[in-house]
């Protein structure tokens, strides 16, 4: 017999930050999450998406054994940004039985329809930068840490609870060719001489640092009418710069501008899946020093975050970014970048992949269901 619980409390809060460390502890490609940012992005006073946001979290208990977890969301932002009334499922993890997934779902499906939500999707976080979609495809490839990983059995039990697809994201992993290097680059240096543009780079984390709100107002214009998306505000802003910047290697970063203007955005950083799976969730004593080692002697290159103002997505700037980043990449001796998950109905930027040597190794899906 299985029990539900709602997280209520610090140690059940730590139960179910925990419960995946032992879900995966033999799996060789899941990457752990830092404990301590866990922590962060589940308490109301640490994580300012919780102004927008109302969150439930519940764990499945057989005995004493926990043996599941889930997360319910409510995203007002985006309820009144598309007059919808959907709630997310989030972080949902369960061992292979249809009696646990079962029950955790239908606890968190009624909590919605209590709250007037008619629609579940997910598994959808916060943000379009939290946890987003379910690994369908792709359990033999090490994910990227802007990526997720999960068991094969779980597409199962989503199908089986009666839920749907709603979009898929599809992954690659690129080599960068002689042959598609130098024509990126010819393309980039048509591109900047017949618009002005002008290319930014860094050489500190501090010259970054200061362009972090200009970039995430882009990204705001940018990613506004993609699925799942409502805006980041000033505090969402603040606790992402936190997070991600300290451990950003800035050359490999670049910003278009246009008259002064920031029009464009690329943001890669060297592979940390290896250092993190190493770190195991914490970063002292040695974590850091593993994730300090990857970032300064890269292997692979992860393509973390893009955006181009609306006006300019036809003009070509995010074949500058790109060729910028290669010649990063090549100049580390570095010939192979994982790309985060693109739309697949995205024809245009998936065409751009395709000119290099590629594999397309991950899917990820949104399911959805009416309540």
């Amino acid at each position: 017999m299985f029990e539900i619980k709602e997280v209520t409390t610090n140690k059940a809060l730590k139960a179910f930050i925990l419960f995946p460390y032992t879900l995966y502890k033999q799996n060789k490609y899941w990457v752990p999450p830092i404990i301590n940012d866990e922590y962060s992005l589940l308490q109301p006073e640490l994580n300012p998406s919780f102004e927008s946001c109302d969150v439930k979290l519940w764990l499945a208990y057989h005995d004493t054994r926990c043996v599941g977890r889930i997360c319910a969301i409510i995203n007002r932002d985006y309820n009144q940004l598309h007059n919808s009334k959907f709630g997310r499922i989030s972080r949902v993890e369960f061992i292979d039985d249809l009696e646990v997934s079962k029950e955790l779902f239908k606890v968190a499906e009624t909590w919605l329809k209590d709250m007037g939500m008619n629609t579940v999707h997910g598994p959808l976080g916060f943000n379009n930068l939290d946890n987003q979609g379910l690994l369908i495809e792709g359990f033999d490839h090490l994910p990227s840490i802007a990526s997720v990983y999960h068991l094969p059995y779980y597409q199962n039990h989503f199908e089986k609870l009666g839920y749907e697809k709603e979009n898929d994201w599809i992954e690659f992993r690129l080599t960068m060719g002689e042959v598609a290097t130098k024509k990126a680059s010819r393309g980039a240096e048509i591109v900047k001489k017949r618009y002005g543009f002008e290319v930014v780079k860094f050489q500190s984390n501090k010259e970054m640092f200061q362009y972090l709100h200009p970039i995430f107002e882009l990204l705001n214009k940018a990613f506004l009418d993609l699925p799942y998306v409502t805006p980041f505000t000033k505090k969402m802003i603040d606790a992402v710069g936190k997070k991600y910047f300290k451990v950003l290697n800035p050359k490999f970063a670049r910003i278009i501008k246009k008259d002064d203007e920031i029009i464009a955005f690329l943001v890669a950083l060297p592979s940390l899946s290896k250092a993190m799976q190493k770190a195991n969730g914490k970063l002292f004593p040695l974590g850091f020093y593993h994730i300090m080692k990857a970032l300064k002697k890269p292997e692979v290159v992860d393509l973390l975050l893009t955006g181009v103002l609306p006006e300019y997505q036809s003009a070509g700037a995010a074949v500058i970014l790109f060729a910028e980043v290669q010649q990063e990449m090549l100049a580390h001796g570095i010939n192979q970048m994982e790309t985060t998950g693109i739309f697949e109905t995205n024809h245009n930027v998936i065409s751009n992949w395709k000119n290099y040597e590629h594999i397309q190794h991950k899917r990820r899906r949104c399911f959805i269901k009416s309540l």
